[in-house]
């Protein structure tokens, strides 16, 4: 009879895990309040102190129970978010579909929200569409009810900071333990409610060196097919966290091995199956993971430069083949990989003119002669285009005595500079001859000799710049 009401509570007809709420003292998980960032306890205090609840929640106490040092904290709360503003002087409300509480403390940020229920009402049949993704989830509710609609029994880990206490409704620390990714509630009704649970679970598993549990993998490549009804700014912004997680090497194996790869890159699809394409992506993603271990900045344009790289060849390539010159053929190749991605996956408009300067620069590292390569050292994007060169390099597309050479011009003064400079042999274009007219009567073999000359010398503009 309780089963049956939390079904009619929360509004679904599929099995869930009860939740049975286990309260673990400092010294089992091992927390204390010096490790939370000082902006999340004066908003858990505040909050506490004008008579609500308020917790560190999800990541932040995942992250801490595994050894890690969060990246941000959030909180979550029974308050309104007018009651939070309320009590958090420095604070902004922002969202339109579910809103939430940011709360301003020098240069950290910490999300507030509110506790949250499954779905509106139960008897509301709009809350999901045809495919069973929901799109209205969007009241608040009990901590409880807010363990429940969470993904991941490590992801519902509440921690009050007042009384070092983790509250534990699903055995999330055990889990952990386990290292071991459990779904809470029924693993394929979860993931057609929100497809991209199947992504976050390959995040997850390679960032945190979890085994994904059984019972929640063994839907996923059944339901692969559900992220295509993922609005495409939504399944842009995770797939960027996963090639930011620091892991995206292994994300990348994950999503092969689950079958989740084809159709996020439409033509990545093909790259992960050709030994060339696919070594020059791992190194390209090899060396992203390195600088977000180093706290290094990355630069999402040029990791999709990397990504679409391959394609880019083989397009142009292919069109150069039919006539086209090559600076053409690979102008005409960028806009087609362009396009063709964007009916997947939404890579915003911004990065598209990086990753065209990065690929068009390549072709002039290929020229080490006269005043080009001062002329590309002076380019804005150089760097950029230099390492993406490197990583070909690195690949066994181009040469790497060519990458080396870059590596040295740029440090080398100017003498040393202009004794670096290959002279390049270009043939000679000669200008068309008109039809050979007739000399007239009289004119001297000077005058035909200065005719000849004309037509048969080329002067400097002639030549191939």
């Amino acid at each position: 009879m309780i089963a049956e009401l939390f079904r009619k509570v929360l509004g679904r007809g599929r099995s869930i895990n009860r939740p049975k709420l286990t309260i673990h003292a400092v010294k089992r998980h091992g927390i204390r309040r010096e490790d939370i960032s000082p902006c999340a306890l004066r908003v858990t205090e505040s909050l506490q102190k004008a008579g609500f609840e308020a917790f560190v929640v999800g990541g932040a106490v995942r992250d801490l129970l595994i050894g890690r040092a969060p990246k941000d904290f959030d909180v979550a709360t029974n308050a309104t978010p007018e009651q939070v503003k309320k009590v958090i002087r420095r604070s902004r409300i922002i969202g339109r579909r579910f809103q939430i509480v940011h709360a301003l403390c020098n240069d950290e940020v910490v999300e507030v929200s509110t506790f949250r229920a499954l779905q509106a009402a139960p008897e509301d049949d709009q809350a999901a569409d045809e495919h069973g993704r929901l799109i209205r989830d969007n009241v608040f509710g009990s901590q409880e009810e807010d363990a429940l609609r969470r993904d991941f029994t490590v992801n519902a880990l509440f921690y009050d900071p007042n009384k070092e206490e983790v509250w534990d409704y699903f055995d999330g620390l055990g889990d952990i333990r386990a290292k071991r990714l459990r779904m809470i509630g029924e693993p394929a009704q979860r993931y057609r409610e929100d497809p991209v649970r199947m992504l976050r679970a390959v995040r997850f598993a390679a960032k945190l060196g979890f085994t994904i549990d059984k019972a929640a993998r063994k839907p996923i490549l059944e339901l692969a097919d559900l992220l295509s009804n993922v609005p495409s700014a939504r399944l842009f912004d995770e797939m960027l966290k996963l090639l930011l997680s620091g892991h995206s090497v292994e994300c990348l194996r994950q999503l092969r091995t689950e079958g989740l790869h084809h159709g996020l890159l439409p033509l990545l699809d093909v790259v992960l199956d050709e030994p060339e394409g696919a070594r020059f992506v791992e190194l390209a993603l090899s060396n992203t993971d390195k600088r977000i271990a180093e706290d290094k900045p990355i630069s999402p344009g040029f990791l999709f430069a990397s990504l679409l790289w391959h394609q880019v060849r083989l397009g142009a390539a292919r069109i150069e083949s039919q006539g086209e010159l090559p600076t053409p053929a690979l102008y005409l190749a960028m806009d087609e990989v362009l396009d063709a991605q964007k009916e997947k996956l939404a890579i915003p408009r911004r990065f598209d003119a990086v990753m065209k300067e990065i690929w068009s620069m390549q072709q002039r590292f290929m020229q080490r002669g006269g005043q080009r390569p001062y002329r590309l050292l002076e380019h804005p994007r150089f760097r950029a285009a230099f390492d993406f060169f490197v990583l070909r390099a690195a690949s066994g597309e181009v040469d790497q005595d060519i990458a080396r050479w870059w590596e040295d011009f740029q440090h080398a003064d100017d003498t040393e500079k202009e004794a670096m400079l290959v002279v390049e042999d270009k043939p000679k274009r000669r200008r068309k001859r008109g039809p050979r007219r007739k000399k007239p009567a009289g004119e001297n073999s000077s005058t035909a000799l200065d005719t000849h000359s004309k037509h048969t010398q080329p002067d400097e503009d002639d030549l191939d710049d």
